[in-house]
């Protein structure tokens, strides 16, 4: 046996128990550190080749991993631009050099701009929002999305587009008996305008549906109701364009009514009272921001301080194969590994992504006491190579020593 040999394998030991207590202080020192993932050393034998009348000590190597696919526990805020993750996914987003990143780190807040970025510095992105579509994803890229933008814009107004509008009519009416019913749309000033809804009877099982703004008695719009011997609508499609055109804007304004697309699918003929269910419309009066909300599904929605809500974007999430395999960088984000598997994009609550938590953090998953117990075993494990390298230099000494 080499007593050189044992010294380096002594110097071995100390230098693979100097990185556990390096991952340890890291984890310490991170322990309050949102969405922060626990870094360990794993250790392995490194053998070198021994003759049979000598033996070659060898020495340990080690390699540091990562417990990013273990989740954090979930604490509560009272910012609803703080977001956590229930489940599996990632935040996608992106750094002052315009790269993207994935990160677990939910701490937002807005910019001098209105974006939402985290406490590094990453800015949060996500997809335009569009009513009924769900955005077209790219599996193994990051094109289509943007910045979450919550600037304020100061009083605002959006134009009705669509609505709804369900009834029950009468069975038992007289044929030409007409009942009516009202619906408030807002043009592209947010000024609004009433529109009656009147039915009139025409037959069994048959009614004549028109649409008229009140203030210029126009008609927008006219459909024939057809029901079945149940009182079920049959008219298809159940839908109706009015035409906003044909309205006269308010004098003084020149705002215009959009057309709008009214969905009457819920209406029924059956033996009881005329009775509207007080119809939808989108669109709303001039309103000013008062803040945000965002929902499970990762939509962020604007709020009016008339209460009305507006869907602005849809927060994208992303996920690899193995998670565990990504590459840590500064700012407690990650970046695709050679091993961790393509990056695939999605939404929360579809697939294999979880949910999103809004006034929530994912805290470090890191244990205090599991770090302290490791401290004290490495120190021991160091002092106890240390030995071995103090016996080997001890007995390279007494060898020098023959000679004299």
């Amino acid at each position: 046996m080499s007593l050189f040999g044992s010294m380096r394998t002594g110097v071995s030991g100390m230098n693979a128990q100097a990185n556990r207590l390096s991952t340890v202080a890291e984890n310490i020192a991170n322990s309050s550190t949102v969405g922060y993932k626990r870094a360990s050393t794993e250790f392995s034998s490194m053998i070198l080749p021994s003759s049979n009348g000598s033996y070659n000590s060898g020495g340990v190597q080690t390699q540091v991993r990562y417990s990013i696919s273990d989740q954090g526990a979930t604490t509560f805020t009272t910012s609803a631009s703080d977001l956590a993750i229930s489940g599996g996914g990632f935040f996608i987003v992106e750094g002052a050099n315009g790269q993207e990143y994935l990160t677990r780190a939910g701490a937002f807040v807005q910019d001098d701009q209105g974006n939402l970025v985290n406490s590094a510095g990453f800015t949060l992105m996500g997809y335009e929002y569009e009513a009924g579509v769900d955005p077209t994803v790219v599996v193994n890229g990051f094109d289509g999305l943007t910045k979450v933008n919550l600037a304020s814009e100061g009083l605002t107004a959006t134009g009705s587009t669509a609505g709804s509008m369900g009834a029950n009519l009468p069975s038992g009416a007289a044929n030409g008996d007409v009942f009516t019913t009202s619906l408030i749309v807002y043009d592209s000033q947010g000024n609004t305008r009433i529109l009656d809804f009147n039915y009139e009877k025409l037959a069994d099982n048959q009614w004549e549906l028109e649409i008229i703004d009140r203030t210029s008695s126009t008609s927008l719009g006219t459909a024939t109701l057809d029901f079945d011997a149940n009182g079920v609508l049959t008219t298809s499609p159940a839908s109706l364009t009015l035409n906003g055109g044909a309205i006269s804007p308010i004098a003084g304004t020149g705002a215009v009514l959009n057309d709008i697309v009214v969905d009457f699918t819920k209406t029924t003929q059956l033996g009881t009272a005329f009775t509207p269910d007080g119809g939808k419309i989108d669109g709303n009066a001039p309103s000013k921001i008062s803040g945000y909300q965002i929902d499970t599904d990762g939509i962020v929605y604007i709020k009016y301080a008339n209460g009305e809500l507006e869907p602005r974007y849809r927060i994208a999430l992303a996920d690899v194969q193995s998670p565990d395999k990504l590459i840590p960088e500064s700012g407690n984000v990650y970046s695709q590994g050679v091993d961790s598997g393509v990056i695939i994009t999605g939404f929360a609550g579809s697939g294999s992504f979880g949910t999103i938590l809004s006034g929530a953090l994912e805290s470090s998953n890191v244990d205090i006491a599991d770090e302290l117990t490791s401290m004290i075993e490495s120190q021991r494990n160091y002092t106890a190579n240390s030995k071995v390298f103090q016996t080997g230099s001890e007995l390279l000494d007494v060898l020098v020593n023959l000679k004299r």
